[in-house]
């Protein structure tokens, strides 16, 4: 059984997830219950799936909620794409979310791969 809290990829999701929080606060006001909510969802996501696949019981359902991560990790660097089309971030904001959503799905697939689930 694995503790998340000992996970670097669930301390590094943490640490994005205050970056994004950081980041959505520029965001106008009308997209508060749209793109901002759903950035902020995915976001959570990650970190909070990762930790409920080790509270399960078996390799097997941990790599499952690891796929779920993995899902809400991709649907967050679609969010910034758009927010970058939209103007809500910077060219180097964005270049910052993305790299850190690439290490962090880099993370998410070695530890999926190392639990020889398949």
């Amino acid at each position: 059984m694995h503790h998340f809290n000992d996970l670097k990829v669930w301390k590094q999701s943490m640490e994005l997830c205050k970056q994004v929080h950081y980041l959505v606060k520029g965001f106008p006001a009308e997209e508060k219950y749209v793109l901002t909510s759903q950035i902020m969802r995915s976001s959570i996501s990650i970190p909070s799936n990762i930790a409920e696949g080790c509270g399960r019981g078996t390799n097997k359902e941990l790599g499952h909620f690891l796929q779920i991560s993995m899902g809400s990790a991709f649907e967050l660097e679609t969010q910034f794409i758009l927010a970058l089309e939209f103007s809500y971030i910077t060219e180097d904001e964005h270049i910052l979310i993305k790299n850190k959503l690439s290490e962090i799905q880099k993370m998410i697939y070695a530890f999926h791969k190392s639990l020889n689930i398949n």
